[in-house]
């Protein structure tokens, strides 16, 4: 069976699609843009020069992810975690991750370990700034640790899980949170590290749903504004 080549311009276009795709997630989990907002093709194809095809495809892979919803006949919205949700995302975790630290725990190398001493030194970096940006970058960071065990685990099919319940955990965190990815959570990381360096699966895990119940605990469920459409994504060259 042959392979048709994918021409310059599919490939072209499936570029441009991914590009925004990543400009309107950041634009999402980072909280510029609220839940209910609505992503209107013609004007996110006007600040990207792109057709409407092109946003209609991003806009569909995040509605894949949990990020956006697609309403018939009236387009497509920053989606709304309800409280509901917000606790199904956090449940979900609890069944995945667990079996994921333990996977690392077995695999874990020098190499990883300086990894996640990187992933340390970022979140304490950001400890000491102040600002919504600099909440926005220390969620991120809390997000990355957590992608970065899922990797260390090995298993390709649980990281593409764990990428979509990063993002939907992200954005519930940046709604309803109280203070964010916080220097407890930070320390929890840095023992769940100590539980890898050690081999101590069973420790990693115990801390880990820990750290999860600590994440979930700190949500009070109030939303934020967020920022018009073209002010949160602002243009290509800007970003």
């Amino acid at each position: 069976m042959s392979i048709e080549a994918v021409s310059p311009a599919t490939a072209a276009s499936d570029d441009r699609t991914l590009a925004i795709r990543e400009h309107l997630r950041d634009a999402i989990v980072d909280r510029r843009l609220a839940p209910g907002t609505k992503l209107s093709e013609v004007e996110v194809g006007s600040l990207f020069d792109v057709s409407r095809t092109v946003v209609r495809a991003a806009l569909q892979a995040l509605a894949f992810e949990g990020l956006v919803r697609i309403e018939r006949n009236r387009g497509a919205f920053v989606a709304s975690p309800t409280p509901e949700e917000a606790r199904q995302v956090f449940q979900s975790r609890r069944v995945i991750e667990p079996g994921l630290v333990r996977a690392a725990a077995a695999r874990v190398t020098a190499a990883d370990l300086a990894r996640f001493e990187t992933c340390l030194s970022a979140e304490n970096r950001l400890m000491g700034e102040r600002g919504p940006s600099a909440r926005r970058a220390e969620i991120r960071a809390s997000g990355d640790f957590h992608l970065l065990l899922a990797e260390v685990a090995g298993n390709a099919i649980m990281l593409r899980f764990m990428e979509e319940l990063v993002a939907r955990s992200s954005l519930v965190i940046a709604l309803y949170g109280r203070s964010g990815a916080s220097s407890c959570g930070h320390n929890e990381h840095a023992e769940i590290v100590g539980a890898l360096r050690a081999g101590d699966a069973e420790r990693a895990s115990a801390l880990l749903l820990t750290h999860i119940d600590h994440i979930e605990a700190d949500l009070d469920l109030r939303t934020a504004a967020g920022l018009a459409l073209a002010e949160a994504l602002g243009t290509p060259a800007a970003q």
